[in-house]
Formats: C-alpha cells, sequence, structure tokens
C-alpha cells in the first residue's frame, strides 16, 4: 500500500470519463491539493467555468463496473488562512413574500484561525463581532464517473455522488460510491472550513485544501451513496424535489439492513420507523441532498 502526492495543474467543472491524473492501486492513498472558485484562472478548467473545481480523475486498479468504490477521509487541512462565503439566505429556503425583503447578495470573507481552530468575519456585521465557530471541515463536492459516458456539471449531485455538500463527509468518514466505469474515476474538491446543514446560503465557507484519502474496492454492488462513521452508518439520496431525495435515501437504507444486518422489509421498518434520523444536505442546486442515518448502537451486524 503506497501514499501518494498529488499536485494538479489543471482541475475540472465535470465528473465524467476523462484521461486519469493517476493511477493507484486498491488500498492505496492519495493527498492531494484543491481549490476554491475564486481565482481560478479560466484557462486551468478543463469545461467550461463554473464553481466547484475538482482535482483528478483518478483510476483505481481492481476496480470495475458493479463494484462498490469505498473512500475514506483520512485528513482535510485548510491550506489558506482565509475562506469565503455569500449572503443573503439562497432564495430556495425562503418562503416567496420573504424574497422581497431580500438584501443584495454580498461576498464575505473569514478568516481561519488554524491556532485557535475557529473561523471568524474579518469584518464583523453588527451581533457578530465575537462570532466564531469552530472549524469543521468537509468535503462539499466529489464521487466517481457516473455511468452511460455522462459528465455531470459540479454544481449537482446524482447516484455517483456530486455536490452533496454533506457535513458527515468529514474526517473519520469512509463514504462508499457505486462504480460505473473502470478504474471508478474518483473526483475531489469543493472543500468547506465550515457549514451549517443545507449549503443554505448557496456556500460554506469556501477555502483550498489538502485532503488525504484512501481507497479500498468492494466487491458488491450498492445503488446510491453511502457512508460509515464511528458512530453512525448513513444512506444518501440525490434528487429534486426534496421527498424524491429521501425516498431513494431511504430505500438504499432499506436494502442495506437486509443485506448486512438481516433484516427483512418488516423488521427494517420496525427498526427505521423509530430510530432513523434525516440530515438535509445541500438544498441550493438543482439536486438536492437527503441523508438517511441509523446510530450503529441499534445494529447488529449479520
Amino acid at each position: 500500500m503506497t501514499t501518494h502526492r498529488f499536485r494538479p495543474t489543471r482541475y475540472f467543472n465535470a465528473i465524467g470519463t476523462a484521461e486519469p491524473v493517476l493511477r493507484v492501486a486498491d488500498g492505496d492513498t492519495v493527498v492531494a491539493d484543491t481549490i476554491d472558485a475564486s481565482g481560478l484562472d479560466a484557462s486551468e478548467v478543463m469545461v467550461a467555468p463554473r464553481p466547484n473545481p475538482m482535482t483528478g480523475p483518478f483510476f483505481i486498479e481492481g476496480a470495475e463496473p458493479g463494484d462498490t468504490l469505498a473512500v475514506r477521509i483520512d485528513r482535510l487541512t485548510p491550506s489558506r488562512a482565509t475562506g469565503w462565503t455569500y449572503s443573503p439566505l439562497a432564495l430556495t429556503v425562503l418562503d416567496p413574500a420573504a424574497i422581497l425583503e431580500r438584501p443584495p447578495v454580498q461576498r464575505a470573507v473569514w478568516v481561519i484561525d488554524r491556532d485557535a481552530g475557529t473561523v471568524r468575519l474579518k469584518d464583523p456585521v453588527r451581533g457578530l463581532e465575537d462570532f466564531a465557530p469552530p472549524i469543521q471541515p468537509m468535503i462539499g463536492c466529489f464521487g466517481v464517473a457516473p455511468a452511460g459516458g455522462q459528465a455531470l456539471s459540479t454544481a449537482t449531485s446524482s447516484q455517483n455522488g456530486g455536490n452533496m455538500d454533506y457535513r458527515l463527509f468529514a474526517p473519520g468518514t469512509t463514504a462508499w460510491f457505486p462504480v460505473s466505469v473502470p478504474g471508478a474515476l474518483f473526483y475531489l474538491g469543493d472543500g468547506h472550513a465550515c457549514q451549517g446543514d443545507g449549503e443554505i446560503v448557496g456556500t460554506g465557507i469556501e477555502t483550498s485544501f489538502e485532503m488525504e484519502v484512501t481507497f479500498r474496492v468492494v466487491k458488491r454492488t450498492i445503488i446510491w451513496p453511502r457512508g460509515e462513521t464511528a458512530q453512525d452508518i448513513f444512506t444518501i439520496g440525490n434528487a429534486r424535489p426534496l421527498d424524491q431525495a429521501l425516498q431513494h435515501a431511504t430505500t438504499e437504507m432499506m436494502r442495506w439492513l437486509g443485506e448486512d444486518y438481516g433484516l427483512d422489509a418488516r423488521a427494517a421498518s420496525h427498526l427505521m420507523g423509530q430510530v432513523v434520523r434525516y440530515d438535509v444536505g445541500n438544498v441550493f442546486n438543482p439536486a438536492y441532498t437527503v441523508a438517511c442515518r441509523i446510530a450503529k448502537s441499534w445494529l447488529t451486524r449479520q
């Protein structure tokens, strides 16, 4: 098992079938630089310039269509001392009447204080002079090439992953993606130093990162992305409207409970009906994200 250090010289604004930048073995670790959209030279982007420039794709030896790629998020280290967000709240999360009173869009700079472990507005607005939430790094957009030769914009998400903006895609989490092309062709980027649920201002605190991930090829088939932390398992649905994303996530969890925990549909419904938790990922971009989450303390693996 090898650790590869990769420094990109070009980026992608779509996740699809492209010439891999690096081939790695099952079990290898990659340490890669990622950037946010600020200051990106359009000549460095291989598709029409849009947010979420991706590093990759990485070809994982042995990954074949029908397999699952497990990606353990080992480390997310901001590589700049600042990040940025937009305000006000997005149109998608406001009542229509409130939109009429919505102030103009502004961009704000945040200071990322790694010594203090906090983020704060560089120029605080009234009432937030002492506001300094903790740094909580996460990956906003990552995934594998979709099936059928598609190239999906990094502004959206689907069964292959993409722009999900789910806060539990953080260090210590293992994300699982369905493999649709040889080598999986894995991309990652869109690092956030901090973000609330939903990415409801259209951004997290966007900044550049050094990201470390470890790959494992699993010979099983899943339909939607899955994830595992020390405490929970979760499944991801990406769609619009929001209820369709919830349906995808719930159905994928029911499958998982049957495959790994020996629960038939009735048993799974009893368990999920009482202890399931739903988290909201992205509700700003074209596809919304819902996570269906269950604490491992309720589960006995078969």
